[in-house]
Formats: C-alpha cells, structure tokens, sequence
C-alpha cells in the first residue's frame, strides 16, 4: 500500500490526511518515537457535533499511533465554567468510544503560569498595563494601520513586579489592571501587538475557589500547558492559525523545556445547525428548547438522545475528512451515516403515528391469533404480533378512492397485505358529520396468510398496522431542523424553524414495551426512532424520531 494511503477497520482505503503525514514524517525523521495529543475543552456548555470531530481526531490519532490523549480542561474563565459541563463532556467523550491518558486542568498550572509570566516581567517581556479593555481595542490599530503604545508601556521591571504580585493578592478590581505581553504593536498580525496575558476576575473558581482572582488569557495558558505535558501535536481549529506566532512566542520566551507545534485543520460547519455554545446556551437560558440535552439540538447528548449512535457520529467525522480549508458539510450526510448503522442493527417494530381504525368484518368476533414478525430482515429472531379483528392503520395509507392505478395502497376495492398477516379488501367506509373517514370496513381472506394456500397471491401493497385492543399509547416526537432552509441574515433566533418539534398520538405494537431507554428502533415504513432516555416508561412510552426511511443524501454518493 502506498505510503500516503491506509486501510480503515472497514478495509477501505483512503488517502492519509495532512496531519498523519506531518506525524509520519515526525515519527521517520526521529523528532518524536511517540504521539501524546489532547483534546482541550472549555467547561462552558456542552458540547456538539464539532467537538466530535475534534474528539475523534486526537483520541483517533492516539490510537492509530498507539500513542495517548490527555483530557485537559480550558477553566481559565471562572465566570462561564460549571462542573455540570465538566461531567457532560466526560459522558460524551465516554459515549464516543475514547478514553483519555490523562485528566487535567488549566487551573492545575495557575502556580507554573505565574511563574512563567513573572519571568516575562523580568526579562522586560510583560507589562501591568492600566489602560480599559475598551482602550486597548481603540489602541490596537487595524490590519492596514499599526496600534498604539500603551502610555504604561515603560514602566519599569520593578514597578511590573510589584503590580503584578498586587495583582495576585486581590488589591484591584475587575478590569483596573490586566498584564501585556510586550511584543510589537507594528506587527502586521493583531495578535501579537502586546496581547493581554493575564486579567483580574474575582469570581468563584469550579476548583480553587477563591484562591485566584487573576487568571491567564488562553493565547498564554494554551501552549504552556501544551508543553508541560509534553504535547507532541497540538492540534487546533482554524480559526487559531492567526494565533499560532503568539504560541511559538509564548513557549521561547517563557524557556520551556518541551517545544510543542500547533497545527490546525478547519472547524465542522453543518447545514441548517447552529455551531456555537454561546447561541445554543442562549436557546437553552431563554427556553427555546428543553436544555442542552434537547433532541434537536447538535450537542453530543442531544445526538444520544435523539438516538444517534456513537458509531454512525465517529463514521460521519471519518468520512468528512480532515482539511486546511473551511467548507460547509451537508448535514444529510450525518443522517445518512446513522441510518447505515441502524439499518443493519435496529430491530423491527410496527408503529402507527396517525391512526385510522380498520374493521376486518369477516374475521371472527373474540378471535385473537399470535403472528410471527421478523427482529430484523433475514434474521433468526422473531417476536410475536396480536392480530384481532379491528386494528389501527395509518391515515396516509388510506384514500376513498385510488387517485391512479400506480396507488399501491388501500382504498375502497383494493386490495393490500397486511404486513405478516393477511390481505384484506376495503369494502366501505364510515364517515362522521364533517364528511371525514373515521372507520375503514375491510374483509380478509383466511387463506392468505404465510404458508396458506393463497399466500403467493400478488398484491402490489403492504401495510403496517397494530391491534387496537393491545397497541400501546405512544407520544410520537417528530423532529425536524432548528434552522429553516433559507439564507436570511440578522440574528439567528429569526431563522428558527417554528415547525422543529410536532408530537403526536400514536400506537405501537405491545413489544415496545420490553424497551429499554435510549434503545432504537425501525418503525416499519415510517423510519428510525428511539425510546426517550429520559420521558419513556413502560406506563408512558415516548418515542423519538431518529431519521425517516428515505435517504436523499445516499443518491449522490454513488
């Protein structure tokens, strides 16, 4: 096999991604015999699908190399972190299939950050500088036009010294002072133009409390962190390319002992999704949806409980690849990945969400029979079904009458199989004082049945259809995007899809009840669902919608 080639677990072959040929040729030249990356959450919110592919390439790089991950948490603002993030994104990281090396914490360095800064100071480096964060960004300049100075830009290594350490000690308030790295307000790249370093928040800390109220910008804790564990690839979102001369600068100037390098690949944007903890804590504190676990929401337990399975999300990170450019992906193919895995594992299950009852009327009164349905197409298993004289059948399944010869389903004359029973024949109907079909009067002929005499006779419909006497209540939640499929711009709660969520009153068959929370099914001919890891019992079965049977996106794979 080519060297820039490698076989996945499926034993299709691929082209090897950027990064596995910067690791390669890292690993042949002897600049490292190891791998060691970390994935580097804020505990800010909960995290979504773009986290999961950030996930699955350190952790998978990790394993591919068989090297190590840490889990290191960015808790370097303590006004926006929580330990409830903290442990929803050890469940999820968990749920993907990965597990870290390490578990660690910016806070476990705030000691060793200090010490770094204070050697910047020292080596005239760092500077306490009184200016606003309003000033600064006034000061900064522009992409075309160099920044300003800070008028305490001069201050003396001594006077550095004895502000920071009042700094440290709780003497100021929030935003009097901050410290600056002392770089080059002329750089043509923003970032390094004397970039704040430290700043004053005397919010509670998740872990030490109130023990600090100054605490490092990420552009300064990030790469020390990096290279006290040891970090042989860090590896980042685009977006932080502009920032990787301040990582390098950071790591020579505060003499770190590991060299670390950044390297970035482009960030996940999806079709119709909201990609951004901030707009979807703001959907969550102003009720938009149920919380952060809400099934139409991207969030990594969102996924999980809307029923998307860890495979089908770590398939999907696999087949989008790793790039260098920003391009957007169309969320069909997230769908079309877990409709793969479900359809080769989710047992089998009739469902009726819009119910119309069906009156077999030749079919013995007090006569209830046991039907055999498959667990899943060609399998050994089965489970049983009850058939009895009345049923439920879906309203789409009906018409008075056949609109075309090419309507394959049921209408007064036609005939259809009933799924894993017999075929029947509508006869009439029965209407209420709107004029609408309330009861469908069908006959059935007892011979029809699998294994009968007149099982091979052809009708070109089947349908699928519980007992009325033992189908179980089931509230139906049908999900749809967050986002509508237009362009607007302007903020994005006006883009919001007022039809995301529709739930609906159903019936499906009694075996459902053997259900655990959280397992998936294929409703037949209605699509992929799951038992609600959180509503659903067996006295209150809440079923959530995965993804319908049809898949648009699998067409233009081929």
């Amino acid at each position: 096999m080519e060297k820039n080639t490698m076989e996945t677990k499926e034993g299709a072959v691929r082209s090897r991604n950027f990064i596995e040929e910067i690791i390669d040729a890292d690993l042949a030249a002897g600049r490292h015999d190891h791998v060691l990356t970390r994935f580097p959450p804020e505990p800010n919110g909960y995290l979504h699908i773009g986290h999961a592919k950030a996930i699955c390439l350190n952790f998978g790089l990790a394993q591919q190399y068989g090297g190590a991950c840490n889990l290191r948490y960015d808790d370097t603002n303590p006004a926006k972190e929580d330990e409830e993030y903290v442990r929803s994104i050890e469940e999820d990281i968990h749920w993907l299939g990965f597990a870290w090396k390490n578990k660690l914490y910016a806070s476990d360095y705030f000691e060793y950050m200090y010490e770094c800064a204070v050697r910047l100071i020292k080596k005239g480096l760092a500077f306490v500088c009184d200016l606003s964060a309003e000033q600064i960004r006034e000061t900064r300049g522009t992409l075309t036009e160099p920044g300003k100075e800070s008028p305490f830009r001069s201050r003396s290594v001594e006077e550095n010294l004895q502000l920071f350490e009042e700094m440290r000690a709780g003497r100021f308030a929030d935003g009097e002072k901050v410290l600056r790295a002392k770089i080059d307000m002329a750089s043509p790249n923003v970032n390094m133009r004397d970039p704040v370093i430290y700043r004053i928040s005397h919010a509670e800390h998740h872990r030490t409390g109130s023990k600090w109220v100054i605490y490092p910008m990420y552009d300064f804790a990030h790469p020390l962190e990096d290279a006290y564990e040891g970090i042989t690839h860090s590896i980042c979102t685009l977006e932080f390319e502009a920032h990787r001369p301040l990582y390098d600068w950071v790591i020579e100037n505060c003499e770190c002992e590991n060299v670390p390098h950044q390297y970035e690949f482009a960030r996940l944007n999806l079709t119709r999704t909201i990609m951004s903890k901030r707009y979807l804590k703001r959907l969550v504190d102003e009720g938009v949806v149920s919380g952060w676990d809400d099934p139409r929401m991207p969030t990594i337990s969102g996924l999980r409980r809307r029923g998307y399975t860890p495979a089908s999300i770590r398939d999907f990170c696999e087949r989008i690849g790793v790039a260098k450019a920003n391009s957007e992906v169309d969320a069909r193919l997230l769908e079309h990945c877990v409709r793969e895995d479900l359809n080769a594992h989710a047992p089998r299950l009739m469902g009726v969400l819009r119910p119309l009852k069906l009156v077999i009327e030749n079919y013995p009164e007090g006569r209830r029979e046991m039907l055999a349905a498959e667990d899943l197409p060609g399998g050994e298993t089965t489970h049983e079904v009850p058939f009895s004289r009345e049923l439920y059948i879906e309203q789409d399944d009906f018409m008075e009458e056949a609109p075309s010869k090419k309507y394959f389903r049921l209408a007064v004359g036609k005939e259809v199989r009933l799924k894993n029973a017999y075929i029947i024949k509508c006869e009439r109907v029965e209407k209420d004082e709107a004029g609408h079909v309330v009861k469908v009067i069908c006959t059935y002929d007892p011979l029809s049945k699998s294994g009968d005499v007149n099982a091979g006779r052809k009708v070109k419909g089947t349908l699928h259809w519980v007992e009325c006497q033992t189908a179980v209540p089931a509230e139906i939640r049908l999900y749809d995007y967050l986002l509508r499929e237009d362009d607007a711009e302007g903020d994005f709660m006006e883009r919001l899809n007022p039809n995301s969520l529709e739930v609906l009153q159903g019936f499906v068959e009694p075996e459902v009840l053997k259900a655990r929370p959280g397992q998936q099914f294929q409703f037949l001919r209605q699509g992929y669902f799951c038992a609600d890891a959180k509503d659903f019992s067996p006295e209150h079965v809440v079923m959530n919608q995965i993804v319908g049977l049809k898949d648009s996106f699998s067409k233009t794979l081929k």
